[in-house]
C-alpha cells in the first residue's frame, strides 16, 4: 500500500477506505500524517481521550483542534486539561472559538441549528480553510447516520479528505484502549449514562433503550450539529 495518493478522486479514496477497513487505527493516523504532512488536522470532542491520545502517539505533533462552544460542561474541560499533561510536548492542541461577536446567550433555547451554525460548524470551517485532511472520531456504532462511514472519503461541504481511523471501533475497543494506556475518563461517565457529550444545555444522560445519541437535542428532531451532516 503506496504512503501517497496522486488526487483526491473518490474512488481511489474508496479504495483506500476498503483497504484500510482492517486496519489498526493507529497506523491510519500514521498514514495520514505521512501523506498530507502539515495539511492533516483532528477535530476531538473529548467525550473521552482516545481521539487526541492515538494522534499525539501515532503522528506526534500532528494538529489537534477542539472547538470551544462557549458551552462545554466543566467535566469536558477537566478532560482536556488532563490530557494535555498527560502527552506534554507530543499533542498540538489548537482551541478554536467562536468570532469575536458571539457571546453566551440563549440561542440554545429557540434555535438550536443556528447555535450550532456560530459555535461549531463557522469555527470548523476556518480550522478545515488551512488544511486538506481531516481526522474525526466518528464511529459508526455511534447511530444510524453514521452507520456506513467510509474510513477515507472525500467531503464535499468542506472540501477536504475526511479519515475515520475509529469508525469500526466497538465500545468494548474504545473501553480498552483507554485501559491499556491509561488514560483518564470523561466524569460523567461514571454520574449517568453518557454516550455522547456534547454541550451542557442540549446533552441528557440516555434511558434504557434509547439510541445512544438520544440524549443530544432531546425533543428536537436534531441528530447531528453539522459537523458530520
Amino acid at each position: 500500500m503506496s504512503a501517497t495518493l496522486d488526487t483526491n478522486d473518490p474512488a481511489e479514496l474508496a479504495e483506500r477506505s476498503a483497504d484500510f477497513e482492517s486496519a489498526w487505527a493507529g497506523d491510519i493516523v500514521a498514514w495520514a500524517a505521512q501523506t498530507y504532512g502539515a495539511g492533516l488536522v483532528a477535530t476531538a470532542s473529548f467525550e473521552d481521550a482516545v481521539l487526541a491520545h492515538l494522534v499525539a502517539t501515532s503522528a506526534p505533533g500532528a494538529e489537534v483542534a477542539f472547538l470551544d462552544t462557549q458551552y462545554h460542561f466543566a467535566e469536558t474541560w477537566w478532560l482536556v486539561d488532563e490530557v494535555r499533561v498527560g502527552l506534554g510536548d507530543k499533542l498540538n492542541l489548537t482551541i478554536e472559538r467562536p468570532l469575536p461577536d458571539v457571546v453566551p446567550d440563549n440561542l440554545w433555547q429557540s434555535d438550536v441549528e443556528a447555535c450550532c451554525a456560530k459555535r461549531k460548524v463557522e469555527p470548523l470551517q476556518r480550522v478545515l480553510g488551512s488544511h486538506t485532511a481531516w481526522i474525526t472520531g466518528i464511529r459508526r456504532i455511534d447511530g444510524p447516520t453514521r452507520a456506513n462511514a467510509p474510513i477515507v472519503s472525500w467531503d464535499d461541504r468542506f472540501g477536504v479528505v475526511k479519515i475515520n481511523p475509529l469508525a469500526t471501533w466497538t465500545d468494548d475497543d474504545l473501553a480498552t484502549y483507554i485501559a491499556v494506556n491509561e488514560l483518564p475518563a470523561h466524569p460523567l461517565r461514571d454520574k449517568g449514562d453518557y454516550p455522547s457529550i456534547g454541550c451542557w444545555p442540549c446533552t441528557r444522560p440516555v434511558a434504557p433503550g434509547e439510541d445512544r445519541r438520544a440524549g443530544r437535542w432531546a425533543g428536537s428532531a436534531k441528530t447531528e450539529c453539522g459537523l458530520h451532516g
